[in-house]
């Protein structure tokens, strides 16, 4: 949600070159907290749901992740240069995006327990006061810094020129260490005990699992850096920033989707032994479609009101085009999530790697095709196609080798009706509310028609 509220101030504050800037190591931020999890995460849920001796995962993995974390912090300083190198981030910067990355890495595994261990409201507490820090200092940073140091000394002596996008890593640093100190009573359980047969058998688990996260981090993130190369050297980071601007426009289909697999992933685990979990599991996903395709209607028949509110200057609206694309992505998105619970619960998660890895192939051969010839839509093209694919391929496999009875007749028209009624309202009748609500007032009652006797046989049930 941050990522959203913060577009206001990043597009009114920062120029399109340096939004630019901040997009592009944004996107080294994502593949490395992959490349810094190795899928423990997800190993930690299972083994943890798995084994009888619960302790001996919470050590093992935590000291795993100590381990690597350590190697990261001291690898990256004794590569410092050719990382710079590699990545045309500045000094200071890499500097700090290294040590945000170590504290974010060290809390995973006690985010990971309290998730584990149904303890949603200290787990809300913490993630809450890490927005409300980084978005405090985001806003005193940018919007106040500069002219409280005009009447304060001690103001003016932390003020630098020109410094915005150090100034947002800064904040994220602070907000990642307060995040880790409140996390610390975890790491006053951990005892010096670690299992090396069941870490194999983690590791085993988890690197199929950090194939398909990097092939993921390459779908969602690796388009701006291919922008920065690909596109002339003058006009590149301004690009990015208008593309990255309307880009957080679908991040509204990605706040659902992600709030609804944090919840959702451990029941997937806990329920995998249960009698019948095959239709919970095809029940969770037509409802997640259901609500993801009112989303998308939602938000593309508003789409011009969130644009207004959300990105303050002008100049970046020239992205507009890929907003719908960027919305049904993150659906397709959504939906190959909870279809790829077949291979976590059967302990298949190699096919998550060989599934991400052909989105991949899409993302980085599309761009390369396209971008020369339509910039970044052709990137939004990209990523439209390397999730359908995904979600396509996970479905196929899915009822080859853990068939689940999903309702797909229904899924596939409510998507197919949900696109059309999109389609309609943004290139034909946009910013015509009356149009674009009756619209969405048909699907929604067209939805609850069909789903009412379910839906009530639900509520008495409950």
């Amino acid at each position: 949600m941050l990522s959203v509220i913060l577009v206001p101030l990043y597009t009114g504050v920062l120029e399109n070159t340096s939004f630019g800037d901040y997009s592009i190591i944004f996107s080294y931020f994502v593949i490395f907290n992959v490349i810094l999890a190795y899928g423990m995460e997800t190993a930690f849920f299972r083994f943890y749901n798995k084994e009888k001796d619960k302790s001996q995962v919470v050590f093992t993995s935590t000291w795993s992740i100590l381990a690597t974390t350590v190697g990261f912090v001291l690898l990256a300083y004794l590569a410092f240069t050719e990382l710079q190198s590699f990545t045309r981030i500045d000094s200071q910067n890499l500097e700090l995006i290294i040590w945000i990355l170590a504290l974010d890495a060290l809390a995973i595994i006690p985010f990971a327990w309290l998730r584990a261990n149904s303890r949603p409201v200290k787990f809300a507490i913490i993630k809450t006061l890490n927005v409300a820090v980084n978005l405090g200092l985001n806003v005193f940073f940018l919007l106040y810094l500069k002219d409280l140091a005009e009447s304060s000394a001690l103001m003016n002596s932390i003020y630098i020129p020109d410094f915005e996008v150090s100034y947002i890593f800064i904040s994220l640093i602070v907000a990642s260490g307060l995040t880790l100190l409140l996390l610390t009573p975890f790491y006053y359980r951990i005892q010096l005990q670690f299992n090396w047969k069941l870490w194999k058998s983690m590791m085993k688990y988890a690197l199929p699992v950090l194939i398909a996260g990097l092939a993921f981090s390459v779908n969602e993130v690796v388009d701006r850096l291919f922008l920065e190369r690909m596109l002339p050297e003058g006009i590149a980071k301004e690009q990015i920033g208008i593309y990255s601007a309307c880009y957080k426009l679908g991040m509204f289909m990605t706040l659902f989707a992600t709030a609804f697999r944090l919840g959702i992933e451990p029941f997937f685990f806990s329920h995998a032994s249960s009698k019948n979990p095959k239709n919970a599991y095809a029940m969770i996903t037509k409802y997640f479609v259901i609500i993801g395709t009112v989303i998308l209607l939602f938000v593309i028949v508003f789409v011009d009101l969130f644009k207004v509110l959300l990105i303050t200057d002008e100049s970046y609206w020239e992205a507009m085009t890929i907003v719908p694309i960027i919305l049904l992505a993150n659906l397709f998105l959504g939906i190959y999530h909870n279809l790829s619970v077949w291979y976590k619960v059967t302990d298949k998660t190699h096919y998550g790697a060989y599934i991400s890895s052909i989105g991949a192939v899409f993302t980085i051969g599309i761009n390369i095709w396209l971008i020369p010839i339509i910039g970044y839509v052709g990137s939004a093209i990209a990523t439209l196609t390397a999730y359908g694919s995904m979600m396509l391929i996970s479905y196929v496999l899915g009822q080859k080798h853990y068939a689940i009875p999903y309702k797909s007749g229904k899924i596939l028209i409510y998507l197919f009706v949900s696109i059309l009624f999109s389609l309609i309202s943004f290139y034909y009748f946009r910013e015509n509310y009356v149009i674009g609500i009756m619209l969405l007032l048909i699907y929604c009652g067209g939805v609850f028609i069909n789903e009412k006797k379910e839906l009530y046989r639900l509520i008495k049930s409950d």
